[in-house]
Order: C-alpha cells, then structure tokens, then sequence
C-alpha cells in the first residue's frame, strides 16, 4: 500500500501503534520534548526564593531544644527546600544550603562524604570544626573550608548555642550517583581550642606559598577564610576607588573570590565562594547568569529584585538566584554579602556566558 492509498483512518491507527511502541520500547521522540530539552534559554524549575533570618534561627533554636544531635541524625542542620524542587530539599539543582544549630557544650560526631561542603558564620565563636584533625576555630565572618572525603566534626567550648549555614554540592551528587558516606569517631579526634589551625599556619599567607609537596586536589588546602583578611581587601577596594583608581567591579561596589593557594582557581571543585560590599546607596546593574546562586546578607540592609519581584533584605537573610532569572542589589546602608555558586561547574563545561542586562 503506498502513502497515497492510506486513509486518515488506517494513518491515525498506525500512528497510535507507532506511540505505543515508543512506550513499549522505553523510547521518547525528540519531537515531543525539544521545548523542554533544549528551550531557547534556561528555563529553571527552581524559583527565586528569599528566606528571613529571623525565622530560619527561630526554628533551628526550637530544633535544638527538641532534637538531640549525634549519631544517627549525625548533625542538626534545617535545608533550605527552594519551592519550585520540591519534594527536595535543595536550595539549586546544583547546591544545597542548610541553617545548622550546634547547642552548648554539644559534640557533633565526625563523619566524612564525597560531597564537597564549607561553613559560613554569620554571628557568634566559641565553636571549633575538625577537619581531618585539624582544629579549626568558627568565628563571626569566616568561611570554613571541609573538602570532599575530609573525616570533620564540631564541638561546642561554651555555654551558648552557635549557628552557622552550611554549602553543599549534595544535589549534584545525588542526581549524578556519585555520593559515598562514612561514620567516623562518636566524638572529635582532636579536642584542642587553638586560636588558628595548622592549616592557617602553613598556607594562609598572602601571596606566599609554601614549597611543600603537595599536589594539587581540585580543593583548598586552607581550612579558614577569616573575616578580618576579608574585611579588609573590601575596605581597601573601596578606598582605592574613592581615590580614583579603578579598584571595584561597579561603582561602588567592591568583591573578591575566595582562592586556593596551590591554583589561584575556586577553593572547591564545585563551588564557587565570593564576598560582596556595596557602599550606602549603591546598586548593582541589572544582570543575568548561567548557573544558580545562593546569597547570605552578612551585615546591613538592602533590597534585592529577583524577575519582576522586590525584596527587602536585612542581617542574615538568605536568597537564592536560579539560572537565567535577572537579579540586581540596591544598598540602603553599606551592604556586606556573602555568595556560593555553581560557577565551577558551569565554566569548566563551557556553558557560561557574558552577563547581560535583563530584557
């Protein structure tokens, strides 16, 4: 029978059969799903989302009061689940950010995973991670560094309790299968409250990097970021450029990267970790990005717009910017930011592109 000779009948029937053998193969036609394989833009399922510090210490307080830390729930950390991934509880495709809650004199257990995670303290000290048994001091500012497969714990020295957030690359790993866990010693193996690490010791000094043999792992070999080094490359970037020179990637607005020594490249594989300051007033060009972001308001009040929607910010609140989706900050009072992104990822498997001013 030639084409001529079928009937609409005859061609819907085999049409119907042809669907039903894809369904019987395990097969999908590409010409039922480009708009969803390849859309004209990234078109995220995560939503842009912003989550009240207040709120977010409120429950983890309450958490803490009801909910023993230790082996089994292992640490006591609240994820921040973006709306529009659910029943997830990741914040990006990519990164999942979590509120964790360490109570007075409390231990968490060490344990190690693939996964690659750093801390972030927005208020409070008195708490020390150990990574790979190093003791590593937890103060206001500073970001703490826990590489893939790094054995870590926290013990708390004080009789107050301490929060921090927590960054992961969870999703990614779970998405892709490429997680591996393991429990560690039901304490700390190193109990001791050094003001600095022995990591600190050997690699943190600007500009000087020990000839030791080390290769590189893709990862920092620094465990701590502290504030007061932060603090101050911000400070000098805006002074320089109230002197005339070019110093700020906006006017206005200063930022750095955290760094490892042995690359000059990102401090993990998969995250990228940046700090932000905006002065009083200032506001950032509208933008858009490949890749997801989650941003932590340090110190100061400000807004952010995220697609059409405005949001005031203020200590401690968190956001999250999906892929594509047009974002800018305006400083109300000078506005300190902390930020991780997927950008590792992003840039190694070449889909990034300039920023660009939203349409």
């Amino acid at each position: 029978m030639t084409s001529e000779n079928i009937t609409t009948e005859e061609s819907t029937a085999e049409l119907d059969r042809l669907y039903a053998d894809f369904a019987r193969n395990s097969t999908a036609p590409l010409w039922t799903q480009t708009g969803d394989l390849m859309p004209a833009a990234p078109a995220p399922a995560a939503l842009p989302h912003v989550w009240e510090w207040s709120e977010l210490l409120d429950i983890a307080r309450r958490s803490g009061e009801l909910v023993p830390v230790g082996r089994g729930g292992e640490r006591r950390a609240i994820g921040l689940a973006n709306p529009g991934l659910a029943p997830t509880a990741y914040a990006t495709p990519t990164l999942w950010c979590a509120i964790q809650w360490l109570g007075p004199r409390e231990t968490a257990p060490e344990h190690r995973h693939a996964q690659n995670a750093f801390r972030f303290v927005i208020e409070g000290e008195g708490v020390w991670t150990v990574v790979d048994g190093d003791p590593v001091a937890m103060r206001r500012g500073d970001l703490l560094m826990t590489p893939g497969w790094c054995f870590h714990g926290h013990h708390n020295e004080t009789d107050e309790p301490m929060a921090w957030i927590d960054g992961l690359d969870v999703p990614l790993a779970h998405d892709l299968d490429l997680g591996f866990f393991e429990f560690g010693p039901e304490s700390v193996t190193d109990t001791s409250t050094p003001p600095v690490s022995r990591s600190e010791r050997l690699w943190a000094h600007p500009g000087l990097t020990p000839l030791v043999a080390r290769e590189p792992s893709g990862s920092t070999p620094i465990a701590a970021y502290r504030w007061e080094h932060t603090d101050r490359a911000l400070t000098e970037q805006l002074l320089l450029e109230q002197e005339g020179y070019a110093a700020t990637v906006e006017p206005g607005h200063a930022a750095i990267k955290y760094t490892d020594p042995t690359t000059g490249g990102d401090v993990l594989p998969t995250i990228r970790c940046e700090f932000h300051r905006l002065r009083a007033g200032a506001a950032t060009a509208p933008r858009r990005e490949v890749g997801s972001s989650v941003w932590q308001v340090f110190q100061g009040d400000g807004r952010v717009t995220l697609g059409a929607e405005e949001r005031a910010l203020t200590t401690g609140d968190l956001f999250v910017v999906p892929s594509w989706v047009p974002w800018s900050l305006e400083a109300d009072t000078e506005l300190d930011l902390f930020r991780f992104s997927d950008a590792p990822l992003v840039e190694k498997l070449h889909y990034h592109r300039p920023r660009v001013p939203s349409a």
